[in-house]
């Protein structure tokens, strides 16, 4: 969050007064969102793909047909490190066509993502592409579950399917929202940073409990306060890549990426509480935080490609439409 001090800018930066008490609600209802995207995203979508969702977020097979030698084209990702340790020789994982398949949303409600400076805020991107890809999920028949955490803990929404399952989830995740307005003090300082409820529980529980092969969508910011170390969350997205498909749904705001030049701003982090003043027209702090921003963008890219899942970003200053066609046509092109 930044609160200006000085005039010194003519850029425009979203800017309070003064810290709210409580984090910002959501600015529709959960029938009203969805709504609005059936109406805003799914018909776009139509128009491009006639009403055919048949395999819109699917890639790779996900029902395991035969374990094969190595043939070259053959993707590493598909590799077999069991049977290629047994036998010597390398063999990959081919998979055939599955009729049902279920799909599990993994949502970051964190203080973190309460942060954004253009169209929307990071969690309303969130829960904007939550509600659409369990829209068209449910369009295509398939079962959709949900799991939200937040420094309130984490809710577990069981799969079910249709649009009634869509909207329950999007209930659910307003619900954490609104407990965790409660849980967390945001115009103090936490005395200890809360454990339950982080991206690594939630990877961990969804990793002891999925027993059949799905498709995951982990939808975070993927922040790291430590860019030069691997996040805490990456050994478990490896272990969940290693037996289902998963794709990682990362939301950023422009703002994060480049210093606005805006003169003396206090930032103040929304998950410890901590402030900071600073002078972002300060040719040295920009370049500090030009450094970082590349580290942190480094490792995350690192992180990801060792966990070998698809990644698909969106950013809160454009509308969702665009990238998740993109990223239906490259996943397509891979099948």
């Amino acid at each position: 969050m930044l609160l200006r001090r000085s005039r010194k800018s003519q850029i425009e930066v979203a800017l309070e007064a003064e810290p709210k008490a409580a984090p910002p609600r959501p600015r529709e209802l959960p029938a009203e969102l969805l709504r609005r995207l059936e109406f805003r995203v799914l018909k776009r979508l139509d128009g491009f793909l006639f009403g055919d969702y048949t395999g819109f977020f699917y890639g790779p097979s996900l029902d395991l047909a035969e374990v094969r030698e190595y043939q070259p084209g053959d993707e590493v990702r598909r590799i077999d490190w069991n049977v290629t340790a047994r036998t010597g020789k390398i063999h990959i994982r081919q998979y055939r066509e599955e009729k049902e398949v279920t799909v599990w949303l993994m949502v970051d409600l964190s203080a973190s993502m309460r942060f954004g400076t253009r169209r929307v805020l990071k969690l309303e991107e969130a829960l904007e592409f939550v509600g659409t890809a369990a829209a068209i999920v449910g369009r295509h028949g398939d079962k959709v579950g949900a799991i939200g955490f937040s420094e309130a803990g984490m809710r577990v929404i069981p799969p079910g399917t249709g649009r009634r399952q869509a909207l329950r989830i999007l209930h659910e995740l307003y619900g954490l929202m609104a407990s965790q307005s409660e849980a967390v003090p945001v115009t103090k300082p936490r005395s200890k940073p809360v454990e339950t409820g982080s991206l690594e529980d939630a990877l961990e529980h969804v990793a002891k409990t999925l027993k059949r092969r799905a498709l995951l969508f982990v939808v975070s910011d993927f922040l790291n306060p430590q860019p030069e170390q691997e996040p805490p969350w990456a050994q478990g997205l490896r272990r969940l890549a290693y037996r289902h498909d998963v794709v990682a749904v990362r939301i950023f705001d422009p703002a994060e990426k480049e210093l606005p030049n805006a003169g003396e701003l206090r930032l103040r982090d929304p998950e410890s509480g901590e402030e900071i003043w600073i002078d972002t027209s300060d040719p040295r702090v920009r370049r500090a935080y030009a450094a970082l921003v590349q580290a942190r963008e480094a490792m995350l890219e690192r992180t990801l490609r060792a966990a070998q899942v698809d990644v698909l970003s969106l950013s809160t200053a454009q509308e969702i439409v665009e990238p998740l066609l993109k990223f239906t046509l490259r996943r397509r092109g891979r099948r």
